[in-house]
């Protein structure tokens, strides 16, 4: 049977033990995209009470392709998303004051995978060639490396042709790609269960390349760090969230499973969310301060990426007042 995606599952004794004074706050967290390993720390804090623990009443709205978080949190039926800064950033220049009060992942999972077959080797093999991208606010970094390299997108041979990449690996089994866009925690995988073997690919990850950009971070409306109340509730939220993350680092097959619990369509398999939560694993913040610290230097890195592109960029300056460590802060103070 599977489990209900709120904390009420948890068990009215945990909540009246921990909490029996006041009523725990109600919050909603709208997921980037379905349920899978990718946000297995939030599954993992609802499952193992950390949200109750914290006076946190928590809902978790699981995403999908037709799901624009910022679209969700602006009607009201969020109060906290997991986005991309990049479109994140986007979100916020077109007037939706969206900020970032926790990062996640400190490096990128993106990478483009591509048939040794096709004669590509080093990034300059990649002229005359198709290349499989996910657009939707994911294409900029893409763009932005395109541009670094002195590739036109429009085709030729002197250039690369972008093919529109739908959130699937068929374009590389078909013949219409010579790479394609995928994550190293999911679509890299799904390469793999098709039956092409690490020495038939040659990889290019974000990371490698100088081009990546900040992930999975968590993100608010303004107005909600004006209200005292919200932001201790927040921090709240955010410390069980670091602890689901941290409890999923150390218990990968555990939390899979925790996952796979929440997954009402019945479409993710025991061994892929597996995979996909150890390769998680590798992306979350690692640094002095942990889980959860957005490094400004990152954020700099993300902004440069995305002004440096000769295409139409995907924010036109540097932003301001994009994220704040008031809600980290906050959250360090309950220690």
């Amino acid at each position: 049977m599977k489990k209900t995606i709120t904390t009420t599952a948890v068990g009215i004794a945990l909540v009246a033990a921990a909490f029996s004074a006041q009523a725990n706050d109600k919050l909603t967290l709208q997921l980037k995209w379905v349920t899978q390993a990718q946000f297995a720390g939030y599954y993992a804090a609802l499952d193992q009470g950390f949200y109750q623990q914290a006076g946190i009443d928590l809902t978790i709205k699981p995403g999908g392709p037709d799901i624009a978080p910022a679209q969700v949190l602006a009607g009201g039926g969020a109060d906290v998303v997991v986005d991309w800064l990049p479109s994140a950033l986007a979100t916020r220049e077109r007037g939706l004051p969206l900020v970032n009060i926790g990062q996640i992942y400190d490096r990128s999972g993106m990478m483009l995978t591509c048939l040794k077959s096709s004669g590509i080797e080093t990034p300059e093999d990649f002229a005359g060639k198709t290349l499989g991208v996910w657009f939707s606010g994911n294409e900029y970094p893409f763009l932005s490396w395109m541009s670094k390299l002195g590739y036109e997108t429009t085709g030729g041979a002197q250039g690369v042709t972008v093919l529109r990449q739908g959130f699937n690996v068929d374009p590389l089994f078909n013949g219409q790609a010579d790479c394609i866009s995928t994550m190293t925690y999911n679509e890299y995988g799904q390469v793999l269960d098709g039956g092409l073997t690490p020495e038939l690919l040659t990889l290019f990850p974000y990371e490698d390349e100088g081009v990546a950009t900040l992930e999975d971070g968590l993100y608010v409306l303004e107005s909600s760090l004006e209200d005292p109340a919200k932001v201790d509730a927040l921090a709240r939220f955010l410390k069980a969230t670091v602890q689901g993350w941290e409890w999923a680092r150390e218990n990968p097959e555990a939390a899979a499973n925790i996952v796979l619990e929440y997954d009402d369509s019945g479409a993710q398999t025991e061994a892929h969310q597996v995979r996909m939560m150890t390769e998680v694993a590798q992306l979350l913040s690692s640094g002095e301060q942990g889980i959860g610290y957005l490094d400004p230097a990152a954020f700099d890195r993300t902004v440069e990426v995305l002004l440096g592109s000769d295409s139409s960029p995907v924010i036109t300056q540097v932003p301001e007042g994009a994220y704040t460590h008031t809600v980290f802060d906050a959250m360090k103070a309950l220690d």
